[in-house]
This record gives C-alpha cells, structure tokens and sequence, in this order.
C-alpha cells in the first residue's frame, strides 16, 4: 500500500454541497479489499440508493454543480460467534461494483462519534445507523462536537 496516498494534510473538507454516507460492513478484510482495489459493494438496497445518488450527482454536474460523496466506513465487530459465522459476508458475489478513491484511512473509536444524532434516522447515534444510511451536514456536525 502506498501509504504517502492518504491521510494528507492538503485533503480538502471544504465544501459548499458534499454528501456523506454512512457505510456497514460485517468484515475487515472486505475494507482491506477495498483500499487495495478501489471499489467498494454493499448490500442490493444499499447499491439502489448509493447509484441513485450518483446519478443525483451526475445530473448536478451536468449544470456546473460539484457535489461530492463520502463514504464513512465502519465495521462491526461481533463480540460472540466465531468469525466463520460471518465468512459468508465476506465471499458474497456481487453484481454491482462502486470505483473509490480512498483518501482518509484512520481506525477511529464509535465513541467519538456517539453524539452525532440523526434527524433523518430518528434522532438515533450515527453509530447506531444502517448500511448506506445518509449522514446530513457530518463535516458541520463533526465540528461541534
């Protein structure tokens, strides 16, 4: 991994419009897959809305509107079961695959983040939300917190 790639402090966060999502995975070696691969595929709902909001996106761009989209990774560790139990998560086949650009890589604890309640998810922790679940203002929110 050329690690001098992310995490730079020239990365831009800045932003007029940006939208943020938030996004679950049951394994870190699908995250490690990821970064090495640039791509990234959620679950069947998921890829709906995440291809729905690029197509949002594109259409923007189209009128000279720059809007970009993060994606806020967080993977859920089971605290019983065996990891076999969840084998099947990593291996699924896929039919729809999202290109990414990773730019920030950073293990960071749920805890700094519990404050950040969602209006758009009943007023619940983002630590708390679903795969794919839109984070509004996360830049703005993160901030204040």
């Amino acid at each position: 991994m050329n690690r001098d790639r992310y995490n730079r402090s020239d990365f831009r966060i800045e932003y007029k419009q940006a939208k943020f999502f938030m996004i679950k995975s049951f394994s870190e070696d699908d995250i490690h897959k990821s970064i090495k691969y640039n791509v990234w595929s959620s679950t069947p709902r998921g890829n709906k809305k995440l291809d729905a909001t690029f197509c949002e996106v594109e259409a923007r761009l189209d009128k000279g509107t720059k809007c970009p989209i993060f994606l806020l990774f967080s993977v859920n560790v089971w605290a019983s079961g065996s990891q076999k139990d969840y084998e099947f998560l990593a291996t699924r086949q896929v039919a729809w695959v999202l290109p990414v650009k990773w730019h920030i890589i950073k293990d960071i604890p749920n805890v700094l983040f519990s404050n950040i309640l969602l209006e758009n998810n009943d007023n619940k922790r983002v630590t708390a939300s679903r795969d794919t679940q839109e984070v509004a203002n996360f830049l703005t929110r993160l901030r204040l917190s």
